[in-house]
């Protein structure tokens, strides 16, 4: 095993680039994992979308791909090393045994351990911004038109479907929300769900069914996504108590089936919620292992911003920094 590094940050998305930013800033040589799989690939979901008009700072909006190379370029200009291995396990047991014989400065100062397929690396911090993934509807012609009618935030996107009809998947409290948000853009809103009642909340059914944008279509689901090789056209849908299947035109699709953080490497070895977010201590990026930090959606199931992202990361960077500060 290599020298332990002084930071080691896991996932490349707004939350890892920016604390890879503010640590290479203050000297500490962050060594960090971009990854192949985490949260999709190389630059988390962005990746997925096509433009983005709400970053501060970019009044023209730029595509989602060109704002996280941007991220990149900025954090290996204050020299962060970049590896794009995927980190395969973690091992943070030193940090949490209890062992009488042994000092708090002691087992704070033992190594944290980050395996790829090919090497296991030890660093004294770390910082993980793995992000979360959007469920998908796994139907043929969703990834071919992601991102040209396709989208999993209306936060995001709804923008982009003003004055036009739109379709949203799902259920629950997430569906109600993104329903009624894009009714301020959409002309109609359709919410399609493979049952004949909601899961969500009694007040956001409440909320969604008197607003006269939105409609609901039940028992039904959707089977494949069309399109005309550009943009989304529509949707095969089916009836699953009339086994009938049909087509419906709509101008975009926005699946709200729920969101999963990446946090299987980390089962065993930090506190999950029952989501299986990281749990952090309120007011700071610190879990429940030393030296251990987290930023942006594996910690934050209800924003999930790039900009909220972003703060996270840095409030992270500055966690860390200060923690290993205080070992010397």
């Amino acid at each position: 095993m290599s020298t332990p590094e002084n930071i080691i940050i896991i996932g490349s998305g707004p939350a890892g680039y920016t604390a890879a930013i503010y640590a290479a800033r203050a000297q500490l040589r962050p060594l960090l994992f971009e990854g192949k799989q985490l949260g999709g690939q190389p630059g988390g979901q962005l990746m997925l979308t096509t433009e983005v008009e709400n970053f501060p700072g970019f009044p023209e909006g730029l595509l989602g791909s060109e704002l996280m190379e941007r991220f990149k370029k900025q954090a290996e200009r204050f020299g962060t090393r970049i590896v794009s291995d995927d980190v395969v396990s973690v091992d943070f047991s030193a940090r949490f045994q209890t062992v009488i014989a042994r000092s708090e400065a002691t087992k704070q100062s033992l190594p944290l351990i980050v395996r790829t397929n090919e090497t296991e690396y030890s660093s004294h911090a770390v910082i993980i911004c793995t992000g979360a993934k959007a469920l998908w509807l796994n139907v043929p012609g969703e990834k071919e038109y992601q991102g040209r009618g396709v989208s999993a935030c209306a936060t995001c996107d709804g923008f982009f479907f003003k004055d036009k009809q739109v379709v949203v998947v799902g259920g629950g409290d997430a569906a109600m929300e993104e329903a009624n948000l894009l009714t301020r853009f959409a002309s109609k809103v359709t919410v399609i769900h493979r049952r004949e009642e909601l899961r969500a909340s009694k007040i956001m059914q409440e909320r969604a069914m008197k607003n006269p944008k939105i409609e609901f279509v039940w028992n039904t689901e959707v089977r494949e996504i069309l399109g005309n090789g550009n943009k989304l056209t529509g949707v095969r849908i089916f009836n699953n108590k009339t086994n009938e299947e049909s087509i419906f035109e709509t101008d975009g699709l926005f699946v709200a089936i729920g969101h999963q953080p990446n946090t299987d490497l980390f089962v065993n070895q930090l506190e999950l919620d029952r989501k299986g977010y990281i749990v952090i201590k309120p007011g700071t990026s610190k879990t429940s292992v030393d030296g251990v930090f987290a930023g942006g959606d594996v910690i934050d199931p209800y924003y999930r911003q790039a900009i909220t992202a972003a703060g996270t990361g840095c409030i992270a960077a500055l966690d860390a920094e200060r923690w290993l500060t205080s070992l010397k």
